[in-house]
């Protein structure tokens, strides 16, 4: 519920604060007193576009605030917390406009873009009236309000659901053909590859063992003559033989002494053991360098082989492994594509299927519910002394989408045998109040969370049609709150408040004033509107009569 607005030098307003409440509130005043600037006023601060030069003329900046009391289970209050902004029951916008057109917003002290504002202001206020293009003459709207007032929320949903699913088989099939395809244009290419990268068979890391085994080979040629004649005076025939004679001569003198020679003995044992263990290294290693030359020749064709397709295929010689797989695993999908779009196209067929049964269960379901709307509407026309005029939901073949198959437009009539045609074209600017009214009545069955602003709505009606307006705004206004700005006396006397917006003149400026009005300040002004700028007693009189009828 709109609690509060101040408003500080916009146009005419030098500082004007009004404080509403719930139920139905009602703006009268002379034409040109500065009600339409209220409304302009309300939606600057709500992100609305408008007016571009708002600033008052001699001041640097002008600045709207409105504040709003919401309910628990207010959508706005998701949103605050989405954006990261304080959520709170008490909510506070504010922007200002400055003299060179810069605008800033703060929503609960937090700055905020116009576009946030915009987004917030859907779910707190609605303003209806002649130039109502963001709200029912809105025919992109149309669908979403006949589905709000048909409550058909889980078809909806299914329909959205199964949507999704078509188009995500839809994309896979679309996928896989392309994929397809292209392999296809290098089948040749992909068989050969394969069968070459097979006959081979690259090991990961092979290139660099066999490397290694081929410098080692190379090597070995002039490496073992060396070794072997290590061996050869490690071995029988020339130290091992030493000292083994040593140890014999040792032993033979060590029988003759004490125990001279038990260390050198020890320690001739221990070399003859090193020198064992030297020996056996030695001829690992001659084995290990010994090759077969036809070996060397082998090792070679195939490191060879593996760098040349490495250098054909632009990769490493040791990603041909991974390579091999990859170029296999694309041979394989291609063989098996055939298969593959057989099964993807017999999935997207049964998506399609399932999204055209649920489209047709939301088309009847919609059906139904325009039928229901029609007939509500022609029960709120004739009150209205619009009972020959005709309201239809048109519904229309469209694209199918995630919301259906169907366009809807609400249509009217305003004479019999006439043709409807779209609600915003047909009317005349006092039958429009009057469709609009009747449609806001039948639609707001479950809406009470925005505050609803009619803009003299009932232009162009008096007498017992203006009263019958008047009541429907009453009613409209049980559930929730509702702002009109009139000009009709029999609307004015409905209201739970009333304000009057007055303008005054000095010698340098113009000013405009708004004022709650009281019991006696409202039979005056009711007067004033039925009887015009000389208000009589017999207007008076009538004042007091309409006050007493509510």
């Amino acid at each position: 519920m709109l609690k509060g607005l101040d408003i500080r030098d916009i146009l005419i307003i030098d500082h004007l604060e009004l404080s509403l409440r719930a139920g139905l509130n009602v703006l009268t005043g002379e034409t040109g007193a500065g009600k339409s600037i209220l409304l302009d006023s309300l939606g600057f601060v709500l992100g609305w576009r408008g007016p571009s030069d708002l600033v008052r003329q001699g001041a640097e900046q002008g600045e709207v605030s409105a504040w709003f009391d919401l309910p628990d289970d207010h959508p706005v209050l998701d949103l605050l917390e989405q954006h990261g902004l304080p959520v709170s029951q008490e909510l506070i916008l504010r922007r200002v406009n400055g003299r060179d057109g810069r605008k800033t917003a703060w929503i609960n002290d937090r700055r905020v873009s116009g576009e946030l504002l915009r987004k917030l202001s859907e779910h707190l206020v609605e303003l209806h009236g002649q130039h109502d293009d963001r709200g029912l003459l809105n025919a992109k709207g149309h669908r979403n309000l006949l589905d709000d007032y048909g409550q058909y929320g889980a078809l909806k949903a299914a329909v959205a659901k199964a949507w999704s699913e078509k188009e995500r088989a839809r994309k896979a099939v679309e996928l896989e053909n392309e994929a397809v395809t292209e392999l296809r244009r290098e089948e040749e290419f992909l068989r050969h590859a394969v069968a070459e990268l097979s006959a081979l068979d690259p090991k990961p890391g092979e290139a660099d063992a066999l490397d290694a085994k081929r410098r080692l080979m190379q090597a070995s040629t002039r490496v073992r003559a060396d070794v072997s004649k290590a061996h050869h005076a490690l071995g029988r025939e020339g130290a091992e033989a030493l000292l083994d004679d040593a140890q014999r001569w040792l032993q033979e003198a060590a029988a003759q002494l004490n125990d001279e020679l038990d260390a050198p003995l020890d320690s001739l044992a221990r070399v003859m053991n090193e020198l064992q263990d030297t020996l056996n290294e030695v001829e690992a290693c001659l084995d290990a360098i010994g090759f077969n030359p036809h070996e060397l020749e082998t090792l070679e064709e195939r490191l060879f082989a593996m760098r040349g397709l490495a250098r054909k295929h632009d990769v490493h010689v040791d990603a041909l492994a991974d390579l091999a797989g990859d170029l296999d695993a694309r041979l394989l999908r291609l063989d098996a594509g055939a298969d593959n779009l057989k099964a993807l196209r017999a999935a997207q067929a049964e998506a399609e299927n399932v999204y055209g049964a649920r489209a047709t269960e939301l088309q009847l379901a919609r059906r139904a519910a325009a039928e229901k709307l029609d007939q509500a509407m022609a029960l709120e026309l004739a009150p209205l002394k619009m009972e020959r005029a005709m309201f239809e939901t048109r519904m229309t073949a469209a694209a199918a989408g995630p919301e259906g198959i169907d366009q809807v437009d609400f249509c009217v009539a305003t004479n019999p045998g006439a043709p409807a045609g779209p609600l915003g074209k047909i009317a005349s600017g006092g039958e429009l109040s009057r469709f609009l009214l009747a449609l806001k009545v039948c639609l707001n069955a479950d809406n009470s969370h925005a505050t609803l602003i009619f803009d003299e709505i009932d232009r162009g009606v008096g007498g017992a049609t203006a009263d019958a307006v008047g009541r429907r705004l009453a009613e409209l206004a049980q559930s929730g709150q509702v702002l009109v700005v009139t000009h009709s006396a029999q609307v004015a006397a409905l209201g739970d408040a009333q304000f009057q917006v007055s303008k005054h003149q000095t010698d340098s400026h113009t000013v405009s004033r708004i004022k709650q009005l009281d019991r006696e300040e409202r039979v005056d002004e009711i007067a004033r509107m039925i009887s015009g700028t000389q208000v009589t007693d017999a207007a008076r009189v009538a004042a007091q009569t309409l006050l007493a009828g509510r």
